[in-house]
């Protein structure tokens, strides 16, 4: 921004962004100051255990174990390397489930966007894949593929491809008209439109139904674990349920959510800040 742009803003839009900018630097100051975004989410993670301990210490119950009983549980699937193996096998089913509903809804996603006759002729099977339950689909493909790899892909793929759907025609719908009238005028080829016009704009849309249906594909699969497998997390859990091991059930969900939890602040985030740095630079 140079000193015109700068001269022209409001007064209180020059304070603000002083304040902002004195600020940052302030904050630069104290180490690890990059992880000063993470410090609410660890604060309610510190209020949830000091409420379930509380909890746990009123009621006095086996139903409901304190801390430190899940913590050693915890340990002890770790230590053992159980819950790696487990939580891999897992994470891998989820991911071959997302890649296929991913290729599918971006396909279906940029059609329906383009062509309201495409959009009419899906829009049913959409509508039908949203309202049913993942339970259903899960009963469904154990019944049709029985115990293999295929059960928990085709279930997936079936349970988020709705939503990655939609999530795709309305990045394909942000798109400027006049940037695509531009494209029609100087007559690019299909393929610089998407790689150049669609992706771009494509992305933040993506990522944000990456993370939906990665917590929709977890409910998913640990209901085709439990029904259809013999391995994985959801069969962990089961396992557990059946011995009526509080502390295990809770051990293996909070395992499975500190992974899910890496993933969301290792990778997503990570890779859309890097796929997205374009975005910053042109409004800067």
């Amino acid at each position: 921004m140079n000193g015109a742009q700068q001269a022209s803003l409001p007064t209180t839009a020059r304070g603000a962004s002083g304040w902002r900018g004195a600020s940052m630097r302030l904050l630069r100051m104290f180490p690890g100051w990059r992880l000063w975004r993470f410090y609410p989410a660890l604060l309610f993670c510190v209020l949830a255990v000091l409420g379930w301990e509380c909890m746990a210490r009123v009621l006095h119950s086996a139903l409901v174990p304190d801390v430190g009983t899940i913590a050693g549980e915890i340990s002890r699937i770790l230590t053992s390397g159980e819950a790696f193996t487990q939580i891999g096998i897992t994470l891998w089913r989820i991911v071959l489930g997302f890649a296929a509903a991913f290729i599918v809804s971006v396909l279906i996603g940029i059609a329906c966007a383009r062509r309201p006759a495409v959009r009419i002729f899906f829009e049913p099977a959409i509508v039908l894949g949203l309202t049913v339950p993942g339970l259903v689909w899960t009963l469904l493909c154990v019944i049709w593929f029985g115990v293999s790899l295929a059960t928990p892909v085709v279930a997936i793929a079936l349970g988020i491809a709705p939503t990655l759907i939609l999530t795709v025609i309305q990045g394909v719908n942000s798109v400027d008209p006049d940037i695509m009238e531009m494209a029609r005028a100087y007559r690019l080829r299909r393929v610089d439109v998407f790689r150049r016009i669609w992706w771009p704009s494509l992305i933040p849309f993506l990522f944000s139904g990456a993370r939906i249906g990665f917590s929709l594909a977890w409910k998913v699969i640990v209901l085709v674990e439990i029904f259809g497998l013999s391995d994985g997390v959801g069969y962990k859990l089961n396992s557990e349920f059946s011995l009526q091991n509080v502390e295990g059930v809770m051990a293996w969900t909070i395992v499975f959510w500190l992974a899910m939890s890496v993933l969301e602040y290792g990778v997503f985030q990570n890779a859309e800040r890097a796929l997205s740095q374009w975005r910053r630079e042109a409004r800067t």
